[in-house]
């Protein structure tokens, strides 16, 4: 009881330090230096404390929920939940937003006397917050207003930089589309409330026998729709690319590395938890768009020459790889193949992780080749590395993960996504193989499309000559 205790004063601990670092940047918006300190400063404490919670909550070894607080009104009971996946994705939130918040205390500096660094710390913060609340809400509708909160909070983060038109219609675009995600979230739990009278996810896992099967795979289209829009798979993908490149590159990094996987733990959440028992070709159909989203995915990143741009189509490559480990654990799990579901799982997860790490890492390096040269279009740049020798190493690191490339972190999580499709196509009949067979090709053939992209990538940033002499002036980033 007291362990239980001390994790919900922790969690409140942690609410309230991004609460703090959202007003308090808004109070000093008047002095850019002051709004940018304090904004850092919780945004700083927050991830680290974050970081605690999670690690502490892990280490109790407890697989068992804890409710945090309950406060009841008609339809809507105000209560947090932390599990062992909640963990996972509080370290996860934590993790990259402590790295892009150290990051961006310099990064913003560009921005002083040009905008207001109290709007950016406000919204940045209640960013952060609202994904906390995401990954936490037990009840439908509380969801649906921490998403709200998350997604209004980063589409203000998009048009931060106004005075570029693009932006404001990347905005917009993205604000469009992420408002019809949370149309087909919404008739999903509608849906569900119709057959359990209750938003709760603990109340509707247990009235889950009142739910007809044709509701269920409704429900299942529905929240593939919905969370398959945040987490940019194809073909609702068409913000991502015109969005993420328009916010700050600290914002892009959270929003890359972290905000999609929103997406991608409501999916877990939704199918292998509340929706359980489920079909088996809920499995074969995530493949099936996993499959499809990180070839494409690839594809549009090898032909892009927007740096941004290209790190934003490598997401939605890697949200595919993902969805391949998430729909075979499914397939299996459907099937009653309990140790194979826990390795495509295990291979999911493990992926998101280094996906945020790696791609915020990208992010972080191409702001910084941004900030010194002031223009996204990688024809114009070129032997950098003479210039920018610190960025051009942590570029190439993340480069070699993202084509996973051994010993590093991509490599691995990659692998063991090939260990779940092989074993698939080493068990199954030959009704289902196939799917596993064109998961394996996919995947194989998307692995080789990222080296070439990445190795054009770097190549072209910091090899070669120089493009043009202006960028003699270019040097590393300071905080």
């Amino acid at each position: 009881m007291l362990e239980i205790f001390a994790s919900s004063l922790s969690f409140f601990v942690l609410l309230f330090l991004f609460s703090i670092g959202a007003i308090g940047s808004l109070v000093l918006r008047k002095n850019d230096w002051m709004a940018n300190g304090w904004s850092s400063l919780f945004a700083i404490s927050g991830s680290i404390w974050g970081l605690l919670l999670s690690i502490s909550i892990f280490i109790m070894g407890s697989g068992k929920s804890i409710s945090l607080g309950r406060f009841s009104y008609p339809l809507l009971n105000i209560s947090f939940n932390i599990d062992l996946l909640s963990v996972f994705f509080i370290f996860l939130i934590s993790l990259i937003t402590l790295f892009c918040s150290i990051y961006g205390i310099g990064y913003v500096r560009h921005y002083y006397k040009k905008y207001n660094l109290g709007v950016l710390g406000f919204f940045y913060n209640l960013f952060i917050l609202g994904m906390y609340l995401v990954v936490t809400a037990s009840n439908g509708l509380l969801f649906l207003i921490a998403w709200e909160v998350m997604a209004l909070a980063s589409y203000f983060l998009v048009i931060y930089d106004s005075n570029d038109q693009e932006n404001i219609k990347a905005g917009f675009l993205y604000l469009v589309m992420t408002h019809i995600g949370t149309v087909f979230i919404t008739i999903s739990f509608l849906m569900l409330y119709k057959f359990t009278g209750s938003f709760d996810f603990e109340a509707i896992k247990i009235g889950l026998p009142f739910v007809p099967l044709y509701a269920k795979n409704i429900v299942f289209i529905l929240a593939v729709l919905g969370f398959g829009m945040k987490a940019g798979i194809i073909p609702l993908h068409v913000w991502l690319p015109k969005a993420h490149p328009a916010a700050p590159s600290h914002v892009s990094g959270l929003m890359s590395g972290v905000m999609i996987k929103t997406g991608i733990y409501m999916m877990i959440r939704m199918f292998m938890d509340i929706l359980q028992p489920i079909p088996e070709w809920w499995g074969f159909t995530l493949m099936i768009i996993g499959s499809v989203t990180a070839l494409l995915g690839v594809l549009y990143a090898l032909a892009e020459n927007d740096i941004k741009r290209l790190l934003a189509y490598s997401s939605i490559e890697n949200v595919g790889i993902i969805l391949l480990g998430l729909g075979s654990s499914l397939s299996f799990y459907s099937l009653g193949m309990h140790s194979l579901a826990l390795l495509g799982l295990v291979a999911a997860l493990f992926h998101t992780l280094n996906h945020a790490i790696f791609k915020s890492l990208l992010f972080l390096g191409a702001g910084s080749v941004i900030s010194e040269t002031h223009t996204r279009n990688m024809e114009n740049y070129g032997g950098l590395i003479k210039y920018m020798p610190q960025t051009a190493l942590f570029f190439l690191v993340g480069s070699m993960a993202i084509s996973s490339l051994p010993p590093l972190n991509g490599f691995f999580s990659e692998w063991m996504t090939f260990q779940a499709i092989f074993q698939g196509i080493a068990t199954l009949g030959i009704s289902t193989r196939w799917v596993f067979i064109i998961a394996g090709s996919s995947l194989a053939f998307t692995g080789g499309l990222a080296l070439a992209c990445f190795v054009k990538a770097f190549g072209t940033i910091f090899l070669a000559r120089p493009r043009s002499s202006e960028f003699n002036h270019a040097r590393e980033s300071s905080i």
